[in-house]
C-alpha cells in the first residue's frame, strides 16, 4: 500500500510505528513505514515511489511525525551472485532511533 505526505499531514493523531528507511545499493533510499500493523510506502501524488538522496533526508522530511522507531535497512546482495543458489538471506537492519534504543 503506498502514502503521500499530503495524506500523512491529514492523518489526525498519527502515529509511525516504525520507519524502514531502505538502501537502494547505498545510492538511493526510499521510506517504509508502519502505520498500525499496515505497510506503507511513501510515494509521490504520481503513485510513485519517493526516492531519496539519504537517510537524513528522509528523516528530516518525517521529523514533524510521531516516529517510535526508525531503522535503516541493507538488503544483502549476495543472494543475487552468479552461480550461487538461491538463498533466503535477512537484510542487515540498523536501529538509529527508537524508544528502545
Amino acid at each position: 500500500m503506498r502514502i503521500t505526505l499530503e495524506e500523512l499531514r491529514q492523518m489526525s493523531d498519527l502515529t509511525i510505528d516504525l520507519l524502514e528507511i531502505i538502501s537502494l545499493e547505498g545510492q538511493q533510499y526510499m521510506a517504509r513505514l508502519v502505520i498500525g500493523e499496515e505497510y506503507r510506502l511513501l510515494s509521490d501524488t504520481r503513485d510513485q515511489t519517493r526516492l531519496f538522496r539519504s537517510s537524513w533526508e528522509i528523516q528530516d522530511m518525517l521529523s514533524a511525525f510521531n516516529v517510535l522507531s526508525t531503522d535503516v535497512v541493507h538488503p544483502s546482495a549476495y543472494h543475487e551472485m552468479v552461480g550461487m543458489e538461491p538463498a533466503d538471506i535477512e537484510p542487515m537492519r540498523i536501529r538509529v532511533q527508537g524508544r528502545n534504543s
